[in-house]
């Protein structure tokens, strides 16, 4: 019998206000406050869409969490939360929130459809299109948008999700030979261009929101109902479960606004200087599984803990036979060429070492590209991150 080996990994530190370390994020801020405490901090105007009810229920929670939020069960979830301004240096500016209001009747219509991409892409443009009226048109600032939805949205706006059957239930659509077609219909082209837009969209309401509203620069933070207002959801066993998570919801929330104001809350405290690391991501941008098209995009990361997104081209990427994706050797050139003149314009040196990310192999092309970009500038190494049945703690 092989006896087991257990590998220990430390807690890596993590630094805080005053240029102070804690190993737990959350002790960390309430003993020193966010890293960034100098720079984001005061009254913030914030936003709300959403129906008058879950409006007023985000506003409710907000006034909450500006307050100590005490969990009794501290085996469960702990520390307690000291409050928002106590802990982050912010607050919200209660006498000036920004309210869009979504009819209740509009998502109870579009719930109704059973054709999953009609039904997600007709429900997130109820939210979509009016914050981008109101960013267009309107001169007050708005630092972070609160999207509050009902739990039938996340419940039915999610891939593989289906709605009950009903007497109601709304069959509008198009077949799958119909949605990329390009000939011309006689008479209903417009209506059939509009249906066909939604299958241009992943079945995620969350996903889908953040894609629609990219090009707009809308910071937004999605708030399910059950998560800050369940006492009428929930049974009253379910509620005392909840209650129990009180304390790491308003961490979670509170830290998220902080993030989305423009502030660190924290940072890696022992990152070696001169070092950063780019992960690649794939995305195919057509549903057929044998089409080879796909979008590679990068994202780099330093050691003040700030990030870059760099686009790169879509490519024949994908390979359906052994379900990964790779990059030409040019476009593989092009995508660490582009991040080490970014970092170069931000620090006025190169990296001494990239370390690069993907969850397939490097092939021997796409190495030869990463390998010439670098050349007389950094050193480059290759990780694979991939899941295993390794028993872990």
């Amino acid at each position: 019998m092989i006896e087991p080996i257990l590998k220990y990994i430390s807690e890596p530190s993590l630094t805080f206000g005053s240029g102070q370390t804690a190993i737990d994020p959350r002790d960390g801020l309430m003993l020193f406050g966010p890293f960034d405490h100098k720079r984001i901090k005061g009254v913030r105007n914030i936003g709300i869409i959403g129906s008058s009810n879950l409006r007023r229920k985000m506003i409710d929670y907000l006034k909450r969490i500006h307050g100590p939020i005490v969990n009794e069960d501290l085996s469960i979830a702990r520390p307690n939360f000291p409050g928002l301004e106590s802990t982050f240096g912010i607050s919200i500016n209660f006498d000036n929130i920004i309210q869009l209001d979504i009819k209740q009747k509009d998502i109870d219509e579009y719930l109704k459809y059973t054709d999953s991409h009609q039904r997600v892409h007709n429900l997130v443009n109820l939210y979509v299109q009016p914050l981008i009226r109101y960013t267009e048109h309107e001169e007050m600032p708005v630092d972070v948008w609160f999207v509050v939805i009902p739990e039938d949205i996340y419940k039915f706006g999610r891939p593989n999700s289906k709605i009950p059957k009903s007497e109601d239930n709304i069959n509008i659509g198009l077949k799958k030979n119909e949605r990329n077609s390009t000939q011309l219909d006689m008479f209903f082209q417009e209506e059939k261009d509009a249906l066909r837009e939604a299958y241009e969209f992943e079945v995620n309401f969350h996903n889908q929101l953040k894609a629609k509203i990219l090009s707009v620069k809308i910071v937004t933070q999605i708030i399910r109902e059950s998560k800050i207002a369940y006492e009428n959801l929930l049974t009253d066993k379910q509620i005392e479960e909840e209650k129990k998570f009180d304390t790491a919801k308003a961490w979670n929330i509170s830290n998220t606004l902080y993030y989305k104001l423009g502030g660190l809350p924290w940072k890696l405290g022992e990152i070696r200087d001169g070092v950063c690391y780019l992960g690649l991501v794939y995305k195919k941008t057509e549903s057929d599984t044998k089409n080879k098209n796909a979008c590679c995009a990068a994202q780099m990361f330093l050691d003040s803990g700030d990030g870059m997104v760099f686009r790169g081209n879509v490519g024949p990427w994908w390979n359906p036979t052994t379900g990964e994706f790779h990059l030409s050797q040019q476009d593989a050139f092009e995508v660490v060429s582009q991040s080490l003149e970014a970092y170069y314009n931000r620090f006025e040196c190169y990296p001494n070492e990239i370390f690069i990310h993907a969850k397939t192999f490097f092939d021997d092309p796409e190495w030869a590209g990463f390998e010439e970009a670098v050349e007389g500038k950094s050193r480059i190494i290759g990780v694979r991150i991939r899941e295993n049945s390794a028993f872990k703690l």
